[in-house]
């Protein structure tokens, strides 16, 4: 049996080593060590021979399996070594070919913009939210004490949707964002919710379509002078100056009570508009402390909790800080437009790179 054993042993070794493919490597393997294997099909005899002559042969047997098991191993492992010096002997690279182009699409300034403010606020604890951009009346308007009868609604120059449920329209504005936000979390509520809008309304600085921005903060202990803090931060980052001030006027909002227009401290510098100092004033949002009535639709209790609440728009943002002059050039798909406001594809903003670099 011994002699068997070796005679075996020798065959299958020889034929690894004439074996110059992976594919009579699997072969050998199959014909030594597969189910209709001859080594398996010794190792299944064992069950049928006395227990004296199974302790006697089990050992030659399963050391002849396991010699076999690794040479196969290690025959396979030399073709594959072989292979691969082979493939590195081999393949080329020319290092004087030109490099891949720089993606030839671009950021919209719009987009830009919006990732400007997400990126600000994100460190401020401000989370994203979103809601639908056709809105039930409730949430347009109702919802933000701007009754049926409220001259408001003449003002937002409203699309109702024909054929649609009664009483849906385009949303006017982003607040229904801050409704549905009440209304399915709990306070305390630190959000941004930025967004398509639409108006019947087109000039150089109104287009029926536009973005707005607007922010949200409920909680026990809120007060106008956190709304000016975060208005103050906000500013300072998005425009990279240090030097700001901001001037708040009483105004008149149906969902704040009470309410401000704000100013920013700006001046002009060879004909060209910058933020800082004091010299001058430009309006760029509207803001107050959320109206009790709107807290109370929300299903809050106002004698607990309070907030303020602050809305621009992102268009005229983008157009304040680099430097366009018609809000209508932002709808036109014009490429040369594009490529000269627009921002490189892999362009990300970022606090400490600098939201304005």
């Amino acid at each position: 049996m011994a002699a068997d054993l070796d005679a075996l042993r020798a065959r299958y070794l020889a034929d690894l080593a004439a074996a110059s493919t992976p594919d009579s490597v699997e072969a050998v393997r199959v014909a030594a060590l597969g189910k209709s294997g001859t080594v398996t099909a010794l190792l299944k005899s064992l069950g049928g021979l006395a227990a004296d002559e199974r302790l006697r042969l089990a050992p030659a047997y399963q050391a002849l399996r396991e010699e076999l098991a690794g040479a196969i191993e290690a025959k396979k492992a030399a073709l594959e070594a072989a292979a691969l010096e082979a493939r590195l002997a081999a393949e080329r690279m020319d290092m004087s070919l030109p490099v891949l182009p720089e993606p030839t699409g671009s950021i919209h300034p719009i987009a830009r913009v919006m990732d400007e403010l997400a990126e600000i606020f994100a460190d401020l604890g401000f989370a994203v939210a979103e809601g639908p951009e056709i809105e039930d009346d409730w949430h347009n308007f109702t919802a933000l004490n701007i009754p049926p009868e409220h001259p408001a609604r003449a003002m937002h120059d409203t699309f109702y949707l024909a054929g649609a449920p009664e009483g849906r329209v385009l949303r006017t504005h982003t607040s229904p964002v801050q409704i549905r936000t009440m209304t399915g979390g709990t306070p305390p509520i630190r959000i941004i919710a930025p967004g398509r809008v639409y108006r019947s309304d087109s000039d150089a600085t109104h287009t029926p379509m536009f973005h707005q921005v607007e922010g949200l903060v409920i909680d026990r202990d809120t007060h106008m002078g956190h709304l000016k803090w975060t208005l103050e931060t906000f500013v300072q980052a998005f425009f990279g100056v240090d030097d700001v001030v901001l001037r708040l006027r009483p105004s008149f909002f149906p969902f704040t009570e009470p309410s401000v227009e704000v100013d920013v401290g700006c001046s002009w510098e060879g004909g060209r508009l910058a933020i800082g100092g004091s010299a001058s004033w430009l309006e760029i949002l509207g803001a107050g402390m959320v109206h009790p009535k709107v807290i109370s639709n929300c299903g809050l209790d106002p004698t607990e909790w309070q907030g303020f609440a602050f809305g621009c728009g992102i268009d005229r943002l983008a157009m304040l800080k680099y430097g366009m002059t018609d809000l209508r050039a932002f709808f036109d798909a014009d490429l040369r437009w594009l490529r000269h406001y627009g921002f490189r594809a892999l362009d990300v903003p970022t606090l400490s790179g600098g939201v304005s670099a």
